[in-house]
């Protein structure tokens, strides 16, 4: 195999373009961006390869001859591309990743038994419409066969990531984990333009003022760790504060139920004082 196989993008979703600019970026020529034949999947195979110089085929034009072939399609679809896919062509010797967070290497069984080094390869990053992140200093998680970990420890080195190994069995909590960092963290910032609504600002005024300590807590986090980071009433322990904060927090829907659930996962993580007291009125 070359030292940069020739790569086929499976899936022309938000990951499929995010990681075909970026393998092209890296030197790695991606042969063709493979979509389901409706109109805005092939529309969007047609503009990844437009930037990246490469073509868009459906599985019954694709020709499958480069050395890996990336699947980046939803989780659910994953063993059932596979299996669409295993009769295109000889697969033995390729090469055959997935994406998912969530599900391990044996999604591609098939493609597996039939010759394929397989492996899920997670990037540790969100991929919205309207933004391609960059993924320098990424993490990525491997777990599969030694061969396709091997290529994917390259690949993510000249990404710029990190890989990191991971096992089948812990593959759910690592998903869950990745939830917490972006989607749920999402949600709570929501929930805190409800609260801000409450005070008179509009979501734009909100955001906009919460902007600048959000990003100083996750500096803060960043350089002295979760305790360092950590402030406000709770840590004090004034119970009184809290006590005004839930009162005012009925009336929001969720936001009650958000703050008690963080306030609850602080005083089992974070330091506090007067615990017992807050504990109290958390349980009321």
């Amino acid at each position: 195999m070359p030292p940069k196989p020739q790569i086929a993008i499976v899936g022309p979703g938000r990951l499929g373009g995010a990681l075909s600019l970026a393998l092209t970026e890296a030197g790695y020529r991606v042969s063709e961006v493979i979509s389901r034949n409706t109109p805005d999947s092939r529309k969007r195979a047609q503009e990844i390869a437009r930037a990246i110089g490469s073509v868009a085929t459906t599985p019954k034009t694709s020709k499958l001859d480069s050395h890996l072939i990336w699947l980046c399609v939803p989780d659910r679809e994953i063993s059932a591309v596979a299996r669409a896919l295993s009769h295109s062509v000889g697969w033995k010797g390729k090469i055959a990743f997935h994406s998912s967070g969530a599900l391990a290497s044996d999604e591609l069984d098939l493609l597996r038994r039939r010759g394929a080094a397989v492996a899920s390869v997670h990037p540790m990053m969100t991929f919205v419409r309207g933004s391609i992140p960059s993924l320098k200093g990424v993490a990525f998680a491997l777990e599969g066969d030694a061969k396709a970990i091997r290529l994917a420890r390259k690949i993510t080195r000249d990404l710029g990531g990190d890989a990191f190994s991971i096992s089948k069995t812990n593959k759910i909590a690592y998903h869950a984990w990745g939830g917490f960092s972006s989607p749920l963290l999402v949600a709570m910032l929501v929930t805190a333009e409800r609260v801000a609504k409450a005070a008179g600002l509009s979501a734009a005024q909100a955001r906009k003022i919460m902007l600048p300590i959000v990003r100083q807590t996750l500096a803060n986090y960043s350089a002295l760790g979760p305790a360092g980071a950590f402030s406000g009433p709770i840590v004090r322990g004034d119970v009184p504060v809290v006590q005004k904060h839930l009162r005012t927090l009925q009336k929001i829907p969720r936001a009650k139920e958000v703050y008690g659930a963080l306030a609850q996962a602080a005083l089992e993580y974070l330091p506090a004082r007067n615990r017992k007291g807050l504990k109290k009125l958390l349980a009321g």
